[in-house]
């Protein structure tokens, strides 16, 4: 039986604001100095002399940006924790108390209520009174609204999995096929309403060119606002699209000088806010020390040290408190899969690549004496890290544990499988060919699977039976992380040998140019977004609970920040003022 340092029997004194899980967690605590001197020890390390690829590979990436700045994190906040809880609790009182009056109120400021909780990411907070409330907006007449207040209507509803109608923008065409707009904001609404769209929409296919075309002309126009910021933020990527958590703290500060919400809303969103963050450092801090105790960055450095931003992309699957545990153990798995991509592609040989893919297999690293230090070392720290992550889960949940390793060993051998195409310098002879294998490859099933085995009971067997199937949602997901991820990274990987791209695909298959396949990438990248949608609203998923289906729609939401403008999550600069926002930041100043 394998031990881990950093795990114990349970833990006498876990920090204030996470849960005990069974089994308990701990660390060591090792200095700066201890932490700081790993970084430079892959070159005396006895393991890995004479290994000239390792020497040559290190440096491939950038080193982290973060230092030891998440560990052994304090907060002068977390000492008034009660007073903080017993404030929460009283706003949140009054604010539900607001969300049931607005049934007398206009159907305008009632959605745009509802619109504000969401952005300030307090809807967790309000379930059952935000699906009371939709339900009644659902049937209400929207003959005699205007253009906005329709599309926020269409808009909010197909977030929740309603399926309405297009048919309600008929009303707005003018003779020339365009929309009758009163100004921005309303063209705004239509375009992130339209982006709900699914397959055979023509009006909102008309609604999507329309309001971009106008909005694109307008921005530069417009003078510096809140506004101008939205549509710009909308125009790189759609609001159903984006991930909420990473813009809560604009949001916050954005309405509290518009002076638009009511000031209960806000001195609440700047409360949970703050409990939040205190919530995601500390969670931060056990990661970090689980990554520090992988040695990863001595032993191989030729890897992304990138912890931190596995984090944030995690936060963008689930936010809220009660998914502690579950943000942890989807991190840690993030993390594992990044270290074996970054294995197979920026060190192993391909008969070294098979070889751990069969110890992958079998669970079972005793195959392993033919492989190099570094990569025996990978594989024992990832069986270490699977039993870690078995001793977080309750024994009636522990069934969970073989869908998650048979998840693992599945993204191990597709990996195995790029690996042989780029040996063979083969190029798929069409997108779907290359589709076959390149959506496995992303690790979307991987995570999807990965993402419930740290849920509390709303997580069934039947959840697992049906996310390991990869069912047409999550193969909609791996489609889209694929392509978004062609696109943004395809000039780079030109330049160094990499497994060939869809848009190679796309040229080889239609003999187009470069300029042309991307163009029909992007295409289908937005037909893939309809498949997604059709799936989030097929009636046949119901048998899920919609917590379940939200880590998908999330997981595909992370997908376009990560891979928006770059491929961020390897140029970790690009994230570094998301993470300054999220835990760095100093908390709102509230009155307690």
């Amino acid at each position: 039986m394998r031990t881990c340092n950093y795990i114990s029997a349970a833990v006498a004194s876990p920090p204030p604001l996470i849960r005990q899980w069974p089994g308990g967690i701990s660390w060591r605590r090792p200095s700066r100095l201890q932490c700081s001197a790993t970084r430079t020890r892959h070159q005396d390390d006895p393991d890995n002399k004479g290994d000239n690829r390792l020497k040559q590979n290190t440096g491939i990436f950038h080193p982290s940006i973060w230092g030891d700045t998440f560990l052994g994190y304090s907060n002068p906040a977390a000492s008034s924790q009660q007073q903080m809880t017993e404030r929460e609790d009283k706003l949140k009182e009054e604010v539900a108390e607001m969300i049931a009056s607005s049934s007398t109120a206009t159907a305008a400021s009632r959605l745009q209520l509802i619109d504000a909780l969401e952005r300030l990411c307090l809807d967790h907070l309000f379930e059952e009174e935000i699906s009371a409330a939709l339900a009644q907006i659902e049937t209400a007449d929207v003959s005699g609204y205007d253009l906005g207040t329709v599309a926020l209507w269409f808009c909010l509803l197909r977030k929740h999995r309603y399926t309405v109608s297009p048919d309600v923008f008929v009303r707005f065409k003018d003779e020339e096929g365009g929309f009758l707009v009163d100004g921005p904001k309303d063209l705004l609404n239509l375009y992130n309403a339209s982006h709900m769209r699914t397959h055979g929409e023509v009006i909102l296919e008309e609604a999507v060119l329309f309001s971009q075309t106008r909005l694109e002309r307008m921005i530069p126009y417009m003078e510096e606002s809140s506004l101008a910021r939205e549509i710009k933020s909308s125009l790189e990527i759609p609001l159903p699209r984006r991930v909420r958590i990473y813009e809560s703290k604009y949001y916050i500060s954005a309405y509290e000088k518009d002076a638009t919400l009511h000031e209960t809303v806000l001195q609440l969103a700047k409360l949970n806010s703050n409990i939040m963050q205190l919530h995601h450092r500390q969670e931060l801090d056990i990661i970090t020390r689980w990554w520090k105790d992988m040695d990863i960055e001595s032993r191989l450095p030729f890897a992304r040290d990138r912890i931190v931003e596995c984090y944030l992309w995690i936060l963008g699957v689930y936010y809220e408190p009660c998914y502690s545990r579950a943000r942890i153990i989807l991190t840690m798995n993030i993390a594992i899969a990044t270290i074996v991509d970054d294995i197979f592609y920026s060190y192993a040989t391909p008969e070294e690549c098979e070889l751990f893919t069969k110890c992958m297999e079998s669970w079972d690293s005793k195959g392993a004496r033919d492989l190099p230090e570094c990569m025996k070392f990978a594989l024992e720290k990832i069986f270490n890290s699977y039993e870690t992550i078995e001793n977080m889960l309750r024994q009636e949940e522990k069934y969970r544990m073989p869908y998650l390793r048979y998840s693992a060993k599945d993204i191990v051998r597709s990996y195995n499988k790029e690996v042989k195409m780029l040996q063979e310098g083969y190029i798929p002879k069409s997108v779907e060919e290359h589709l076959k294998v390149s959506m496995m490859t992303g690790g979307c099933p991987f995570l999807s699977c990965a993402s419930l085995v740290g849920m509390h009971d709303i997580a069934t067997e039947e959840c697992f039976d049906w996310v390991s199937s990869v069912p047409r949602m999550v193969q909609a997901l791996s489609v889209i992380l694929r392509l978004v991820d062609d696109l943004e990274s395809y000039e780079r990987e030109r330049l160094i040998p990499h497994v060939a791209s869809t848009i190679d695909s796309y040229m080889k298959e239609h003999n187009v140019s470069i300029e042309v396949a991307r163009g029909q990438i992007h295409v289908l990248k937005e037909e893939s977004w309809k498949d997604f949608n059709s799936e989030w609203l097929n009636t046949d998923n119901n048998a899920y609970p919609k917590q379940i289906l939200e880590r998908i729609f999330n997981l595909t939401r992370t997908m376009e920040f990560m891979y928006n403008k770059g491929e961020n999550f390897t140029n970790c600069h690009n994230l570094k003022d998301t993470v300054d926002s999220l835990l760095l930041a100093e908390p709102f100043a509230i009155p307690i």
